[in-house]
C-alpha cells in the first residue's frame, strides 16, 4: 500500500488545550499543530469550551465540541458522569467523519470504547495513547469501586494492537496488561527554540511548581519542605502555579506555616509563554508527584535550564529525565525533599547546560515525525489486512 501524502487524523480527548492546561491536552495540541504543518488534516474531538458553532477551526486544526463542557473533577476525583457522557456523545460526531486513523487518549476510558465501536463499523485504524497505568492504584483511588476501574483499564488495554506509551514506565506496565509483546514509546516533547526566545519575568522566585493541585502531585509536601528551608534561608521564595481540588487545603497549610509572605499561588497563565517566563525567573523546579505518566512541565523546566527535584516513586515517570547532572530524586518525606531542594539551589547554575541538553532530545518536531511514521505503519497494516480479506479465493 503506498504511503498517503496526506492523512486525515482524529485525536480524541475530552479536555482541549488551551481551554484546559494539562500534560495530555498539551501533547495532543502540540502534535496537532505540527501534523497540520506537515500537510495533514487534523481534528480534535473533545468537550465544547467555546461559544457558537460546535465546530471551530483554530490554527488550522478542526475542533469538534462533542458536548457542553462539564467539570473534570468532583471531590478531588475525575467525575464518572462526565466520562460516560462524553463517551456516549462521541459516537455520532466521530462516526460521521471518514478518517485515516483515530488516536484516542486512554483516559477517560469510555471514549476509547466508543472509538472501538467506530472501528468495528468503519474499520478506521485505532491507536490508543497511554499516559499511565493505574493497576492496583485503582483501589486507593476508589476503594472497593477500584475493581471496576481496574477491569475497565484492562478491557481498554485489549481494544487494539496499536498502542503508544509516553514513557518507559508506562510501556513496561502496559505490556503484560495488553498481552502485546512490545509497546512503542513516543514521549512527550518540548519546543526548546520557542522557549529559548522567551525572556524571564521581572519578579523572581527561587523554587517553582506547576501542575494540577491534586493529591497525587503532593504540593502540600513541597510547602512543608519549604517551611523547613525557610527557617535557615528566610529570603527564599516559592511560586506554585496551578489549580485544582487541593487549592484551598494548600492555602490553609501555607497560612498555618506562616508562609503567606514567601509562598505565592497563581492560576495557570492564560498564555503558555507566561508560564515559561515564570520558570525562567526561578532557580529550581520541584514536582513531588508520586503518579506522573510523563511530566511535561518538568521537561519544560529543563528546557529553561532549571534542575528538577522529584520523588523516587515507581509510578513517577519524571524519574526518567533525572540524571546526576539534571536533578535530584527524593524520598516522599518533607525532610529529604528539603535536603534535595537545598542541594539543587546550591548547584543550579552549573547544572544549566546539562538540563538544556536533556530537553533538546525531546523536540516536538521530532516527536511529531515519530507519530506520523507510526500512523503510516498502522494504516499500511490495515491496507494489507483489507487486501487479504478481499482477495478472490480462486486466485
Amino acid at each position: 500500500m503506498p504511503e498517503p501524502d496526506r492523512m486525515k487524523i482524529a485525536f480524541v480527548y475530552d479536555a482541549i488545550y488551551p481551554y484546559v492546561k494539562g500534560g495530555v491536552e498539551k501533547r495532543v495540541w502540540e502534535l496537532a499543530v505540527r501534523l497540520t504543518g506537515r500537510g495533514h488534516e487534523v481534528h480534535i474531538f473533545g468537550m465544547k469550551y467555546w461559544n457558537g458553532d460546535d465546530i471551530l477551526i483554530r490554527e488550522g486544526i478542526i475542533l469538534h465540541g462533542v458536548c457542553p463542557a462539564r467539570p473534570l473533577y468532583a471531590g478531588g476525583k475525575r467525575t464518572l458522569g462526565e466520562a460516560i457522557n462524553f463517551g456516549l456523545r462521541l459516537i455520532h460526531p466521530l462516526g460521521k467523519g471518514r478518517f485515516d486513523i483515530i488516536d484516542c487518549q486512554q483516559f477517560p476510558f469510555f471514549s476509547c470504547i466508543s472509538a472501538k465501536f467506530i472501528f468495528l463499523i468503519k474499520r478506521t485504524p485505532l491507536v490508543i495513547t497511554w499516559h499511565e497505568v493505574w493497576g492496583d492504584y485503582w483501589y486507593t483511588y476508589l476503594g472497593q469501586g477500584g475493581a471496576f476501574g481496574k477491569y475497565i483499564e484492562r478491557l481498554v488495554a485489549r481494544l487494539t494492537p496499536h498502542m503508544i506509551a509516553v514513557s518507559r514506565i508506562t510501556s513496561e506496565q502496559l505490556t503484560p496488561l495488553s498481552g502485546l509483546k512490545t509497546i512503542v514509546i513516543i514521549p512527550n516533547g518540548v519546543d526548546q527554540s520557542r522557549i529559548s526566545a522567551i525572556p524571564p519575568a521581572a519578579d523572581r522566585s527561587d523554587i517553582i511548581f506547576a501542575g494540577r493541585l491534586i493529591k497525587e502531585k503532593h504540593a502540600d509536601q513541597l510547602v512543608r519542605a519549604f517551611a523547613l528551608l525557610s527557617k535557615e534561608q528566610p529570603a527564599i521564595r516559592l511560586l506554585i502555579i496551578g489549580d485544582g481540588p487541593e487549592r484551598e487545603t494548600l492555602l490553609g497549610l501555607i497560612r498555618e506555616k506562616g508562609l503567606l509572605d514567601r509562598v505565592s499561588i497563581r492560576d495557570f497563565e492564560a498564555r503558555h509563554d507566561d508560564l515559561i517566563t515564570r520558570m525562567k525567573s526561578s532557580c529550581v523546579f520541584v514536582l513531588p508527584s508520586t503518579r506522573e505518566g510523563f511530566g511535561i512541565t518538568a521537561l519544560e523546566a529543563l528546557a529553561c535550564g532549571l534542575p528538577v527535584v522529584t520523588v523516587d516513586h515507581p509510578a513517577n515517570a519524571v524519574r526518567e529525565l533525572i540524571t546526576e547532572k539534571t536533578g535530584f530524586l527524593s524520598s516522599p518525606s518533607a525532610e529529604d525533599l528539603a535536603d534535595k531542594i537545598r542541594e539543587a539551589l546550591a548547584h543550579h547554575e552549573e547544572m544549566r547546560e546539562a538540563c538544556l541538553s536533556m530537553a533538546a532530545a525531546f523536540d516536538w518536531d521530532r516527536i511529531a515525525a515519530e507519530c506520523e511514521e507510526y500512523y503510516r505503519s498502522v494504516i499500511a497494516k490495515k491496507g494489507t489486512r483489507d487486501r487479504i480479506k478481499n482477495r478472490d479465493p480462486r486466485t
